[in-house]
């Protein structure tokens, strides 16, 4: 079969649905990065639209250092997260809902300075809070912060000869409400500007 768009009308109005969809997501969406990536620490992500009010964002982060203090430091943590602005869509004050997961090679917060570390992963699901400043026309900053609920698999060992510290047949397990999201975020808006509109 042949499917020409120029012989065929119904071709060209999906055609025309998919350029007026690509061009209103593209005009209503974000990419950022946190300000910690220079640090070693990345994190940067993508918002879009959805509403008037609502859109849905996705992030990841990543610590790009090995070690820290002679234990393991390398954790990776991904978002999708859907946010409400009571004012308007990416601007201003925002509540968002998030479930995450991670991967992770480090010391727990509770095992710091021990001869411990855990290797594993999370499952994590809390609220995130913020407000996103715009500086102009493609530029804003965002500062955020989140938190939740993880549950935690992993598997413990010890620093000094790499034995295993606890007698789970498989992975430990634990859960604990924790802060585990935060940062500013440097905001660049796609699509064209609003004097360009």
């Amino acid at each position: 079969m042949n499917y020409t768009i120029k012989n065929n009308p119904l071709q060209k109005i999906k055609l025309l649905f998919l350029v007026l969809i690509a061009q209103n997501v593209c005009s209503q969406t974000s990419v950022k990065a946190n300000v910690t990536t220079i640090l070693g620490f990345p994190q940067i992500g993508i918002e879009t639209a959805l509403g008037k009010k609502t859109s849905f964002q996705i992030d990841a982060f990543a610590s790009l250092w090995k070690s820290f203090n002679e234990a393991p430091f390398e954790v990776y943590m991904v978002f999708p997260e859907f946010r409400y602005y009571p004012k308007k869509t990416m601007d201003g004050f925002f509540v968002g809902g998030h479930i995450g997961g991670s991967a992770y090679n480090f010391q727990k917060w509770n095992y710091i300075n021990t001869d411990f570390y855990q290797k594993g992963y999370s499952i994590m699901y809390g609220v995130t809070i913020g407000y996103q400043i715009h500086i102009n026309d493609r530029f804003a900053l965002e500062a955020f912060l989140g938190g939740g609920h993880q549950e935690g698999f992993y598997k413990g060992y010890r620093l000094s000869d790499g034995s295993r510290y606890e007698t789970a047949d498989n992975f430990n397990k634990s859960g604990e409400w924790l802060p585990y999201r935060g940062g500013i975020m440097v905001v660049y808006k796609l699509g064209k500007k609003k004097n360009e509109e």
